[in-house]
């Protein structure tokens, strides 16, 4: 049905005011948002005006604060420049007149020196004239002496100076006796003491233990088996142990022979447990030694932790340990070589106790004072200083490697422990029993004694006594006197430090005697 115009007409009208109702509302909204949004960004920059006016005065008045700050500690250390400078020019001026005042008395010593120096001079030419009259004088005064004496001037120093020579060596002889007296009554005393104490509290028994690898066998079969055919089984065994086997008449016995004492031992028992088993050939030998020697090496470091616990010493190194085990097998004039080790810790240790010294270090020190022996064969040097010089290598503390190292004085000892050392040495070397030595031996250190004292001037005899303990000494009173005697008796002592080496100390004791002789006829 075909619509009406004017029905449409008023529709789009009404439509078209509707629309122009909304957008005119629209309008409206938007006018009023964009009125907040202007009030609210008015109030924005109104507060940030204030807070910008606010921090502005802060910082200004923040400012004057630290003005008037500044400005008082300016006018403080103003004055204070101000004091320092009047206390400067004050010094300043009392400087002034102090070198005012020494400059006036410069000057016035300068004049003194100066009529002190011509007064010098003229007593200086009067002194010229003096001393040539003197010279004048001595040369007539010398030529009347030679013309009385019968000496010439240099007859005559000579002469002098052989006097002034004597009379020193008499003085310095008697200074050196006294001062050694001296010493000899403060120290003996509190020696003796410690040396007594120390061996009532330790006496051990030495035994004495043949150092002869001797293996008993049963008859000359076994001597036959031991040699072997042609030989081999001998030589096998030399070969694998590095021993010399003497196959002689020796009923019942045959001998080894090695300088290594540890060879010696593990060859010796090798030996008897062939002998034991009966069967003996080359791999055989082979098979046993290598077993002892197995055994052998537990063994030695058992024997040196044991010897580490006897002392009550914590215990040791393995290497340390194994060295110490080795000394059982030496011996030194036929004393075990860690039973003497073992006798000098316990000395030392007890001395050390009487000093008021460390113990334990003590101790420690004595035990290890031969460890060098057990080295011998392998480093050169005195034992001394190679048993110093292994300790050094393991870690040992310096004072025990010094008291190792010095205790035969080869080198100097820089603590008491070395002292000690040596001191326990000789103690433990000299007690009755302790060592023997073969009478050729004997006999020879006591020629070698007596030969040394008859070598030097004014000796008239001389006897080794007390199994060479003790050197007498006769000496000729007519050319040496007491001072003199004095003397001889301490060159003695140096000659035979020197050359000789022996155990324990020798006392040297030079007689001079005279004797007056007159018959009643």
């Amino acid at each position: 049905m075909p619509s009406n115009p004017l029905i449409l007409c008023i529709s789009a009208l009404t439509a078209a005011a509707g629309i122009g109702v909304a957008l005119a509302r629209a309008r409206k909204r938007e006018q009023a948002t964009a009125a907040a949004r202007l009030a609210e960004q008015q109030s924005w920059q109104d507060r940030l005006r204030r807070e910008t006016e606010a921090a502005q005065l802060a910082a200004k008045l923040a400012a004057q604060e630290q003005l008037v700050r500044d400005r008082v500690e300016l006018e403080k250390a103003l004055s204070s420049r101000q004091d320092t400078i009047a206390a400067e020019e004050r010094r300043l001026g009392e400087r002034e007149s102090t070198v005012d005042r020494q400059l006036d008395r410069i000057a016035r010593l300068e004049s003194e020196i100066d009529t002190r120096s011509r007064t010098l001079e003229s007593d200086r030419t009067a002194l010229d004239h003096e001393r040539q009259q003197l010279r004048q004088q001595r040369v007539e005064a010398r030529a009347r002496l030679e013309s009385i004496a019968g000496l010439d001037a240099e007859g005559a120093r000579t002469m002098l100076l052989q006097e002034v020579e004597r009379e020193a060596r008499k003085d310095a002889a008697d200074l050196s006796r006294h001062l050694l007296e001296n010493a000899r009554r403060d120290a003996e005393t509190e020696a003796r003491r410690i040396v007594g104490i120390t061996l009532q509290r330790y006496a051990a028994t030495q035994t004495f233990e043949s150092t002869t690898a001797t293996v008993a066998v049963s008859g000359s079969e076994m001597k036959g088996r031991i040699i072997g055919r042609e030989g081999r089984n001998i030589r096998a065994f030399e070969s694998i142990t590095g021993v010399t086997v003497l196959v002689d008449d020796t009923p019942n016995a045959v001998v080894l022979s090695a300088f290594d004492p540890v060879r010696r031992e593990v060859a010796r028992l090798a030996m008897e447990r062939l002998v034991l088993d009966g069967r003996i050939h080359p791999a055989r030998i082979e098979e046993v030694v290598t077993a002892v020697n197995t055994e052998m090496e537990g063994f030695i470091l058992q024997t040196g932790e044991a010897a580490v616990a006897r002392t009550g010493l914590p215990p040791l190194r393995p290497e340390i340990a194994r060295l110490l085990g080795k000394l059982h097998f030496r011996y030194s004039y036929s004393q075990n070589v860690l039973h003497h080790s073992v006798e000098v810790a316990h000395l030392t240790g007890l001395m050390a106790a009487e000093m008021g010294q460390d113990i334990q270090a003590a101790k420690l020190s004595g035990l290890l004072h031969d460890i060098g022996k057990a080295l011998s064969q392998e480093v050169e040097g005195p034992h001394a200083i190679v048993g110093g010089n292994f300790l050094r290598q393991q870690g040992q503390p310096p004072h025990i490697v010094n008291a190792v190292a010095s205790h035969h004085d080869e080198v100097p000892h820089e603590n008491l422990l070395g002292i000690l050392v040596s001191a326990a040495d000789a103690i433990s070397a000299s007690r009755p029993g302790s060592r023997s030595e073969s009478m050729t031996t004997y006999l020879q250190r006591l020629e070698n004694l007596e030969r040394i004292a008859t070598g030097f001037a004014g000796v008239e005899k001389a006897y080794a006594v007390q199994a060479g303990r003790e050197l007498r000494v006769m000496v000729k009173p007519e050319e040496l006197d007491d001072a003199a005697s004095y003397q001889l008796a301490r060159q003695i002592a140096h000659r035979i430090e020197e050359d000789l080496l022996y155990p324990g100390q020798i006392r040297i004791t030079v007689v001079r005697e005279t004797r007056c002789v007159e018959f009643a006829k």
